[in-house]
């Protein structure tokens, strides 16, 4: 039998405000194609198939569509819900779905025997049992005796998971005995690499899964959650496939991928690799670096590439950051385009409560005496100084007339 796994999926996902449609039906069309020629039995998806909770009509129209296109392969398809989703509407259409082949969880359900699902293969007999475990929520995990304290909370999560996952695996063995079994999982294991996009679950992230906790029954385990493709440390073959696009600009160097386990050469999957549609790019340097690199820029994708700007200066001051934003207000290139920028840390800038005595609130100053301070911190020739201060002075008289106006 041969097996798809991906996950992470976040259909109605948006990057700086830029929409992800277009990439998830390119993703989709590339995994029709590659279901096609592998000759996919088994497709799992291991959470967070939506990016929101509550997503919009067009999104789950996007998902629905997804889902027809696959099922024309007459390829088992096996879905779970992840921290993004929402159990209720994932699982709301079940019976229509199970109908066409296709099983959703989208929560834990009350009988963990129905997370347990038989595939049958060519000849109709079972030949692979999976254990579809969704996002493990607290309520799930946790009694109200549980944990008294914060260690105690931690403790009693990571027991809940490792018996959850026990308990199927004695399901498996009892109802199926004999058959080869593998688990799906969403959630956050001990010493993965993380990426700037995945929610923080289970008491921040801290809760760490010990992948030992696993076990030794399951064949294979296909996780979900964490973005950046990698391997993880179990007594069996545990991997996150990632999620088949880049999410945020931290996983842009990522080599996004699916995972095919072809179970008549054994459990260890091979990597197939996703095309990427879009370039995420990162730009940092100062204003002349800056000019130069946005100039140089000719690599065009299939979609526009977006890009992240960091202004990094020895110092910086008003006419730096303006030139900066004239900058990226400027920046006009087929294909290409500015969705984020910022200024670096090179020397950290104290805020405006940070920069008074010790015993001084910010409260208690007038406006002006704020900004003298703040103004104080930069270099500015004399005119360049008395024009900044002018300019204050006419935002602030305005500022003030239109309080009294509204008073």
């Amino acid at each position: 039998m041969k097996i798809l796994h991906t996950a992470d999926w976040h259909i109605g996902k948006k990057l700086h405000k830029t929409e992800l449609a277009e990439d998830f039906d390119l993703f989709i069309n590339w995994l029709c194609k590659t279901i096609e020629a592998e000759k996919v039995d088994l497709l799992l998806v291991s959470g967070d198939i939506f990016d929101l909770a509550n997503p919009s009509s067009d999104a789950r129209r996007q998902y629905y569509r997804a889902l027809i296109k696959m099922k024309q392969f007459k390829c088992r398809i096996i879905l779970t819900g992840g921290n993004h989703d929402s159990p209720a509407m994932l699982d709301a259409p079940k019976e229509i779905l199970k109908e066409l082949n296709i099983d959703i969880l989208g929560g834990l359900p009350e009988d963990l025997e129905d997370v347990v699902i038989p595939v049958p293969g060519k000849d109709g007999k079972t030949e692979i049992v999976v254990a579809a475990l969704p996002f493990l929520r607290d309520a799930d995990l946790r009694r109200a005796e549980d944990g008294e304290n914060y260690e105690g909370r931690v403790e009693a999560l990571k027991k809940g998971i490792q018996n959850t996952f026990f308990e199927a695996s004695e399901i498996c063995a009892s109802k199926f005995p004999e058959i080869p079994a593998l688990a799906m999982g969403h959630l956050f294991t001990a010493g993965i690499e993380t990426s700037e996009s995945e929610r923080e679950i289970q008491i921040g992230n801290l809760a760490a899964f010990e992948a030992s906790r696993f076990g030794s029954y399951f064949n294979y385990i296909a996780l979900g959650h964490i973005h950046k493709p990698q391997r993880v440390s179990a007594a069996v073959p545990a991997f996150y496939s990632g999620s088949p696009l880049p999410l945020s600009f931290s996983e842009r160097k990522d080599e996004k991928r699916v995972l095919l386990i072809d179970t008549n050469n054994g459990w260890e999957p091979e990597s197939l690799p996703v095309p990427s549609f879009r370039s995420l790019l990162k730009i940092t340097g100062n204003l002349e670096k800056l000019n130069l690199k946005l100039e140089a820029l000719s690599e065009k994708k299939q979609l526009e590439s977006l890009i992240e700007v960091e202004l990094r200066e020895e110092n910086y001051d008003a006419l730096k950051l303006y030139a900066l934003d004239e900058l990226v207000s400027n920046f006009k290139r087929d294909g290409f385009r500015i969705v984020k920028y910022r200024t670096g840390d090179k020397h950290h800038r104290k805020g405006a409560a940070q920069s008074f005595h010790e015993g001084q609130q910010l409260q208690d100053l007038q406006p002006k005496e704020v900004f003298e301070e703040l103004i104080g911190h930069h270099e500015y020739d004399p005119e360049t100084r008395q024009e900044i201060f002018s300019a204050f002075d006419e935002l602030l008289e305005e500022v003030q007339r239109d309080e009294n106006t509204a008073l």
